[in-house]
């Protein structure tokens, strides 16, 4: 290890054997971790940086005279190749929530650091699997940074549990002589905190102790700022008032509480956000564990609003969460246990007339339009009051009138028979519900069926399209009845269009493409329409219509805001290429975030809407832009109403500048 600080390398890092083994077993690690053969090897993962390639190539080419004296299991491998890069970072940064993500029900993840004079650091490694192996502790890994003698080491552990209590009571003395016999420190970079003050004075001896509460006394002589935190006379303080993890749901067991999911939630300002509604679960079954129902009931109360009814589900956090978890698939799940039957039966009569339904809600916001906005707004504040805030969609003036029927589409001459189209042509239904944000110009179904035709692309529109959607609206409520019957009906209807799935289904609202392969994936019988595939008209047009257009009147600059769902498809590089084909210079807010409109849920709370836009609102609000877009109907309504700018979709405006 000291010949590896002496050839200049900027980091080393550590990885023992388990590290390797618990990293291939996710089958995503790069093959040079992948291909490894592990026994009781450990790998490092060393890396030079300079100011020049010609000083990381001298760095790299002293380095390889060393390696070919180490004796290594495998030839070392220097890559420059940031992909490459990035993943093997990636496995190393990883570790702690790959095991803590995968650590028993009802257990929790401790993660330890300590520090070790670098030549002592390979035996302290070893001693300490030894601990392991005797205390009983499975996967538990020892990772960090080897070039200082500093380490990490998780254990999982079940703290309610007084026999594994006892377990890490007799690990932890254990753990504490062999550090303090390597003459290192039980903390290397985090706090001593709670758990390792009781050793404080056997680290530093009484003398130095005693300074220390020497000086506490001066500070503090009432004890009053952290009790127990660094200096502490109870020698088992550790032992207590240690977090436990209830069991409570699959998504809620697998969350360590890291808070990586926070920065992109929508309701982060407003009420919680993934991580607090996940902890706030942990809380209820608690309470209800320890027989404290009143307040297991209160707290139960709360969370409808703040943990159900202010969550977009937009599933944000899954893009960000190291261990995968969809809280929007927690909270529709809790939706549907809570579902009242009434809303249910009333949904699922919707979903059963919807050639009805949506056409009806379109006129319905015509006439509100044409009305002083006094009465619709306290028509519906009235509604709410009674039938509940959570059912009623509460009108606004920045509503636009409704849209024209879905069946008018069939008319365009880009609309040809299924033999001879390239794909099937999916026209969401929020688009013939909203109309168009000023109310003039083709919706977003209509420019993109000019520009199809423009671009000589021929597509076709299902019989019967009226009646069909992706389903989102029941499945966020967690409204079943009418989600099947919605999906029976459309997947059928597509099966069918796309010639049982030789064509592509192409989509207009980002949410619905996200929508219809969800409703694809959870479908009964859903090996019938495994072969369907779904594309989003803005993935669609920068592939196959963008090149044959001419863009002769492009704007001069656009404001884009991507979606969640553009995120979630992997497409927002098509988003980019479309606006900057439309404009000459265009621009995504460094505050971009999910809107939090959700479909019907910018309507339903408001304030959600204008807690997640706000940092976006502000930064777009600060420049002009000669054209705002985005990819969804409602997300353009929350930005509408957000920055009072009319946000269209970029294919509208893309149709604009190709005429």
């Amino acid at each position: 290890m000291p010949q590896l600080v002496d050839v200049n390398s900027a980091t080393v890092e550590l990885l023992d054997a388990t590290s390797l083994k618990v990293s291939q077993r996710t089958g995503q690690a790069p093959p040079v971790i992948m291909d490894i053969s592990v026994d009781q090897q450990a790998a490092l993962l060393v890396e030079y940086q300079a100011d020049s390639e010609s000083e990381v190539r001298d760095q790299a080419r002293a380095a390889s005279s060393l390696f070919d004296e180490l004796g290594l299991e495998s030839p070392a491998q220097l890559t420059t190749d940031p992909k490459e890069r990035a993943s093997l970072w990636t496995v190393r940064k990883g570790l702690y929530t790959t095991v803590a993500g995968n650590r028993p029900t009802g257990s929790n993840a401790l993660l330890e650091d300590i520090v070790v004079p670098v030549p002592q650091l390979g035996e302290t490694c070893e001693e300490l699997t030894t601990l392991f192996d005797a205390h009983g502790y499975q996967d538990s890994v020892i990772f960090g940074h080897a070039k200082d003698g500093n380490v990490h080491f998780m254990l999982n552990e079940q703290f309610t549990d007084p026999e594994q209590l006892k377990r890490y009571e007799r690990f932890t003395e254990d753990m504490v002589d062999l550090v303090l016999d390597r003459g290192g420190a039980l903390k290397a970079e985090h706090g001593t905190g709670r758990i390792m003050a009781p050793f404080v004075r056997r680290q530093y001896g009484d003398e130095l102790y005693e300074v220390m509460l020497d000086l506490k006394r001066l500070i503090d002589p009432d004890y009053r700022f952290n009790p127990g935190v660094i200096l502490t006379d109870d020698p088992t303080a550790y032992l207590r008032d240690l977090k436990t993890a209830p069991t409570v749901e699959e998504e809620v067991d697998r969350c360590v509480e890291c808070g990586y999911c926070e920065p992109v939630c929508p309701s982060q300002n407003l009420t919680l956000t993934p991580r607090q509604r996940i902890a706030g679960r942990r809380e209820i079954a608690e309470a209800e564990i320890a027989g404290e129902t009143e307040l297991a009931a209160r707290l139960s109360r709360e969370y409808d609003y703040a943990g159900l009814e202010t969550c977009a589900v937009d599933g944000m956090c899954v893009t960000a969460c190291p261990v995968h978890i969809n809280t929007g698939d927690l909270v529709r799940r809790l939706r549907a246990e809570n579902h009242s039957k009434v809303a249910d039966f009333v949904w699922a009569g919707l979903a059963r007339s919807w050639s009805v339904t949506a056409p009806g809600a379109a006129f319905a916001l015509s006439v509100a339009k044409r009305l002083p906005a006094a009465l619709p707004i306290s028509a519906t504040t009235v509604a709410r009051a009674v039938v509940g805030a959570d059912n009623v969609p509460q009108y606004k003036p920045q509503l636009p009138a409704g849209g024209r029927s879905r069946d008018f589409l069939t008319t365009s001459p880009a609309n040809v028979p299924a033999e001879q189209s390239q794909a099937v042509f999916f026209p969401a239904c929020i688009g013939a519900m909203f109309g168009t944000v000023d109310g003039s110009g083709p919706s977003v179904s209509e420019a993109f069926l000019k520009l199809c035709q423009r671009a000589g692309v021929h597509v076709s529109i299902p019989e019967g399209i009226t009646a069909t959607c992706c389903g989102t609206p029941w499945k966020s409520k967690g409204l079943p009845t009418g989600y099947e019957t919605m999906s029976h009906r459309t997947l059928e209807t597509l099966w069918e269009a796309s010639d049982h799935g030789r064509l592509p289904v192409v989509c207009d609202a980002s949410s619905c493409t996200e929508g219809l392969e969800t409703m694809q994936t959870l479908a009964a019988g859903s090996e019938k329409y495994a072969t369907l595939r779904f594309v989003d008209a803005v993935e669609f047009v920068s592939e196959h219509v963008l090149d044959r257009l001419t863009v002769s009147e492009p704007v001069r600059s656009v404001a884009v805001h991507p979606t969640c769902s553009s995120v979630q498809l992997g497409i927002n590089d098509h988003l980019m290429r479309l606006a900057n084909a439309a404009a000459e210079r265009a621009t995504v807010p460094f505050a971009w975030g999910c809107c939090g409109y959700a479909g019907d849920r910018g309507m339903l709370h408001p304030e959600l809407t204008a807690a997640a836009t706000a940092p976006e609102a502000a930064e777009v609000n600060a420049t002009y832009y000669d054209a705002y877009v985005s990819l969804n109907r409602t997300c353009e309504q929350g930005m509408t109403e957000a920055t009072g700018k009319p946000y269209e979709h970029v294919l509208q405006v893309l149709e604009r500048a190709s005429r």
